[in-house]
């Protein structure tokens, strides 16, 4: 049996000057930067629902149609012939679920038709009203009752009463049997022996129950996580896989658990699995013993749920900690050279001009070294969502209706206030730059964690920002000798260093070196990019300046390869060859054995 997994576009998008579609086209005051690069990453459930998929000896394939143009889209569709599509529905793509949904049964009536992800948990029923061509609704974490729906539908069982799922029964929608969540995370295939991508999640849930977040909706109350053997096995495939060892640990709260995370981090070391990563956290599941053990483990960012630096909105949105705690978080992550990222929100309940100045003001106290805000969300199935449905100001129809990607409105502010944050807003979006460490920093960080090659990397960043070449060259030297993970990030300080001596031979040499080793971090690319340029507009014989870039902060340019995002498919995207043979540690759970728990 073909099961295709699909991760549509948001709405039609129309090919490059052609006018959008007045119905379905895109939101009318859509700017292309609304579409973020997360938004255009496949799900990583989706990836799990394959390894599931593929395990259990189904053909297989996943592809990302995020960016794909509407007749893309429907050319792609044409072509490929399942027995099963399984669509991944947020609250930004719900739009195009819908259109894609009745593509699929315009152009294939007979296929079973599956949706699943944070948007239609919670508004199955709804989902199943308004969008006509979906067959069932997989709720929550799904791979079970996936399996136990592709069971069904090789065998021509009806699929209905299975746990989990909303579905068509005649006229009438009807739910299954609630299902629990899965307890054994080990026994699911790793997504990590099929696919691509530098994105890991080693737990799902979140102990914690702020307003604005789905967490609980889509994996249920609590913290689950894989065994420390698992993680590190999938940490060892995915080094394998990537060409640039950096991964992206994408789990609600990664150190909730601190003792599992600070075993994950030893595990590493003692592996020898030498890669830069990053995690999201909480502030007050961080300790000094844990950070170090981290930074030593390869980890390069944290990025934080601050939300606010208002107390009176920390509380009210349920966020359980203080400004005070957050500011002694970072001090902490940055005594071992820990990059912190705040990620902050506008227009959470309560917010007022009063407590945007307070914590513009935090901002300014707590010096993390970037932090990002976006405005409040309100995705079905949050505290926010129910409350304001209780309130009456808000529908679940409108997410039926509306044309917007996120219903992005400021809970309770007055308009006037909502103005002021808006305007705000317009002009300080995207990531903002605060904190860089000085040489002094960098040489206590270095004191702290002892000869760590990253810490290396550090100090000859900073002494290279000081134009101090020599001892960022000593630096970089160290720091390679000592098997810093990312190399072409070297190479592009020497390039950096070599142009600035004017040294054209040396420029290029370690330029095309750093392309050689890590072509897609953005900075390599970007002074790539540079020098071509340059080169085109007659820079050596004009004498015209040469400045490239010299940074080495954890950030990944994107490879637009499919499944993981949506590049080109393959010229033979549509023929179904068999399923590939698993890893040996994988070729368990046989689909005529399925182990399914209700």
């Amino acid at each position: 049996m073909r099961v295709a997994l699909l991760y549509p576009p948001p709405w039609k998008i129309p090919e490059p000057g052609e006018a959008p579609d007045p119905v379905d086209g895109p939101p009318e005051d859509f700017k292309p930067t609304d579409l973020d690069p997360d938004f255009h990453q496949t799900p990583y459930g989706l990836f799990s629902l394959g390894a599931q998929s593929l395990r259990a000896g189904y053909e297989t394939k996943v592809l990302n149609l995020s960016a794909f143009t509407w007749s893309q889209t429907v050319s792609t569709l044409t072509r490929l012939e399942a027995d099963v599509y399984g669509l991944s529905c947020w609250t930004a793509n719900r739009r195009g679920v819908d259109l894609v949904t009745r593509l699929i049964k315009e152009l294939h009536p007979n296929a079973h038709v599956v949706v699943g992800g944070p948007h239609a948990t919670p508004l199955a029923k709804e989902v199943l009203e308004h969008y006509t061509a979906i067959d069932t609704v997989c709720v929550g974490e799904s791979e079970l009752q996936f399996l136990e729906l592709l069971d069904h539908v090789e065998n021509a069982k009806p699929p209905r009463g299975i746990a989990g799922t909303v579905y068509r029964d005649g006229d009438s929608i009807v739910s299954g049997p609630p299902r629990a969540s899965i307890n054994d995370l080990d026994s699911l295939a790793s997504p990590h022996d099929y696919f691509d991508t530098h994105i890991v999640m080693t737990s799902r849930g979140c102990p914690w129950q702020c307003t604005f977040c789905g967490a609980e909706t889509t994996w249920g109350r609590g913290f689950r996580g894989q065994s420390i053997p698992y993680v590190l096995d999938a940490l060892e495939r995915v080094l394998e896989r990537l060409p640039v060892k950096m991964v992206q640990i994408k789990d609600d709260t990664f150190t909730a658990n601190k003792r599992r995370a600070m075993e994950i981090c030893q595990g590493i070391r003692e592996r020898g699995l030498n890669f830069l990563w990053s995690c999201d956290t909480r502030v007050d599941v961080l300790t000094e013993e844990l950070l170090k053990e981290m930074r030593l483990a390869g980890c390069q960012r944290l990025s934080l749920g601050v939300e606010s630096g208002s107390p009176k909105i920390l509380a009210a949105i349920n966020k359980k900690i203080t400004a005070e705690k957050i500011i002694a978080a970072a001090q902490m992550a940055k005594k071992y050279g820990i990059q912190v990222r705040f990620y902050m929100m506008l227009g959470n309940r309560g917010e007022t001009k009063e407590t945007f100045y307070e914590t513009l003001d935090f901002l300014e106290r707590a010096q993390p070294h970037q932090y990002l805000f976006s405005c409040l969300s309100i995705y079905p199935g949050t505290v926010d969502f129910h409350d304001a449905e209780k309130a009456g100001w808000l529908n679940r129809e409108v997410y039926f209706t509306g044309k917007f990607q996120e219903h992005k409105v400021p809970f309770d502010a007055s308009e006037e206030d909502s103005r002021l944050m808006s305007e705000w807003f317009e002009e300080n979006s995207g990531l903002q730059r605060v904190y860089v460490e000085s040489i002094d920093d960098c040489k206590e960080i270095l004191r702290n964690v002892g000869e760590h090659h990253a810490a290396h990397m550090d100090l000859a960043g900073a002494y290279y920002r000081a134009g101090l070449h020599d001892l960022a060259a000593q630096h970089l030297d160290r720091a390679e000798e000592l098997g810093y993970p990312a190399p072409g990030l070297l190479n592009n300080y020497r390039a950096c260093i070599a142009a600035a001596r004017y040294d054209l031979n040396g420029t290029q040499d370690h330029l095309k070196r750093a392309l050689r080793e890590d072509p897609y971090h953005f900075v390599v690319a970007r002074n790539a990019e540079t020098i071509r340029r340059w080169f085109v507009d007659g820079g050596p014989v004009k004498g015209l300046p040469l400045t490239l870039e010299g940074r080495h902060e954890f950030q990944l340019f994107e490879r637009t390869v499919q499944p993981t995002l949506p590049g080109p498919l393959a010229d033979d995207f549509d023929q179904w060859l068999g399923v590939p043979r698993a890893p040996r540690h994988a070729e368990t759970g046989a689909k005529r054995h399925l182990n399914v728990v209700s």
